[in-house]
């Protein structure tokens, strides 16, 4: 992209979004998840391990970074939230899901479903939501963070603060079963 770069906005995410924010996570997924994971573990976790958790959304604690087109049409860039619920990483559709609340004072907000559109990456955006998702957390009560990371996004969480707790293996239903990292990071 030559000449000035857009700006980009946060703003909550709202369930209109969820067309749009299908189609980022799918395209996010496909392109920039390549170095780290096959295609087979790609596809099988789109949806399932990928996808839109409508929870965040309900909870208004998921993110939508926008840019404004030549023509003045809002562009989804990037997305990503937090949650004050049990459940790790997954989409709607993913294993493991719990509605079950956290306790602030003792447990960790849980870091959700960040992806960035390919053209938009390494622009800052991750770490845009990322930080807003941080200040939320913190005004809530919590003091310690954590996330299911894809080992695509283990660089930026980890130079952000996040140390790696654990390697998780997610058994996908088409048979193939996908890393994922548990960081973690205390906040104040």
């Amino acid at each position: 992209m030559n000449g000035p770069q857009p700006t980009v906005a946060l703003r909550l995410a709202v369930s209109d979004d969820i067309p749009r924010l299908e189609e980022l996570i799918e395209v996010s997924v496909r392109v920039l998840q390549r170095g780290e994971y096959s295609e087979a573990q790609r596809e099988g976790a789109l949806g399932t391990v990928f996808g839109v958790d409508t929870q965040l959304i309900a909870d208004r604690t998921y993110y939508v970074a926008v840019a404004r087109g030549d023509d003045g049409s809002e562009i989804l860039v990037g997305c990503g939230g937090w949650s004050k619920r049990k459940t790790l990483f997954g989409s709607d559709h993913g294993p493991d899901r719990t509605s079950e609340l956290l306790d602030a004072g003792k447990d960790a907000a849980k870091i959700r479903a960040f992806f960035v559109h390919p053209e938009w990456a390494r622009r800052g955006i991750g770490t845009l939501i990322l930080n807003e998702c941080e200040e939320a957390a913190r005004k809530t009560g919590f003091r310690r963070l954590e996330m299911g990371a894809t080992l695509t996004g283990v660089p930026m969480y980890a130079a952000r603060g996040y140390k790696e707790v654990e390697r998780i293996s997610v058994p996908l239903k088409n048979g193939a079963s996908l890393p994922v990292v548990r960081m973690a990071k205390e906040i104040r």
